[in-house]
């Protein structure tokens, strides 16, 4: 069986929730885990080397660029420049993002979607996947990409650790995004969150960690999150949607295989648990 954690965050130094110190040993436990391949997702452009050296330390890991809506005291247009130069240097780079727009607490809302727009102009001209962060902001996210596919066109992408309603999840899937499911899913409190894992089609379910946060509901007690935690995740989703572990797995692994275009090499090589 195999799995793939379509967004993790694992070079960082969060004090308790740091991955420096036993990397190695993380890494073990996301391979006896089944989990064949990471997608490395990107806070701030100035991250990328850091990501590049978890990349060179293990194979399975790819990795996007782009700048997080929380993070919009960086945002100038030269930003927009580097995370396109970027994103061409590196083979490994898979998809733009984080972005999207979260209206929890900002009161920057036109600056987030200046720099959304301007990374989804990005991994249009690239042909490459959004990784798309949403909190308090489903309708203007959803009003942001019609907007853009209407004078552009089409472009592709996830909305990662999913918290919407059935309806909300509905708008993306119609716009030809895929969704992915956090540790939240797994939640006793996460009703709505549950109803949209069961209505999502076989064909744009991702499961992800979003590492070092939101562990799932069996590892609580474990402050940190970690990779090999998708595979509680996994189990979780097939329950719910009335399936085995292996035929969500097959599912999911799939599906982020396609979206993001991963190399033939780590799955082919990956040991079957």
């Amino acid at each position: 069986m195999q799995l793939v954690d379509s967004h993790v965050h694992i070079h960082h130094s969060f004090d308790s929730l740091s991955f420096q110190v036993d990397l190695d040993e993380v890494a073990a436990a996301w391979r006896q885990a089944g989990v064949v391949h990471l997608v490395h997702s990107c806070v701030q452009p100035s991250e990328f080397a850091a990501m590049q050296a978890v990349a060179d330390r293990f194979s399975e890991v790819s990795f996007a660029v782009g700048l997080h809506p929380e993070d919009m005291d960086q945002w100038t247009p030269d930003l927009a420049e580097t995370i396109h130069r970027l994103a061409l240097s590196d083979h490994r780079v898979v998809a733009i993002g984080e972005t999207g727009l979260d209206f929890y607490k900002g009161d920057d809302q036109s600056r987030q979607i200046e720099a959304f727009r301007a990374q989804l102009s990005i991994a249009y001209k690239l042909d490459l996947p959004v990784i798309i962060h949403c909190r308090e902001a489903s309708a203007a996210v959803r009003d942001v990409i019609q907007s853009f596919i209407q004078e552009h066109g089409p472009v592709r992408g996830v909305m990662h650790c999913w918290t919407g309603t059935p309806e909300e999840t509905q708008w993306f899937l119609d716009l030809g995004f895929y969704i992915s499911f956090s540790g939240i899913v797994t939640f006793k409190s996460a009703k709505q969150v549950q109803a949209s894992a069961q209505m999502v089609g076989c064909d744009r379910i991702l499961v992800e960690t979003d590492c070092p946060f939101l562990s799932p509901a069996p590892k609580r007690k474990e402050k940190r999150n970690q990779p090999a935690n998708v595979r509680h995740i996994a189990e979780f989703v097939a329950n719910l949607r009335g399936v085995s572990l292996e035929v969500l797995a097959a599912q999911t692994t799939a599906n982020a295989r396609t979206l993001f275009k991963l190399p033939d090499a780590s799955f082919a090589t990956a040991s079957v648990n």
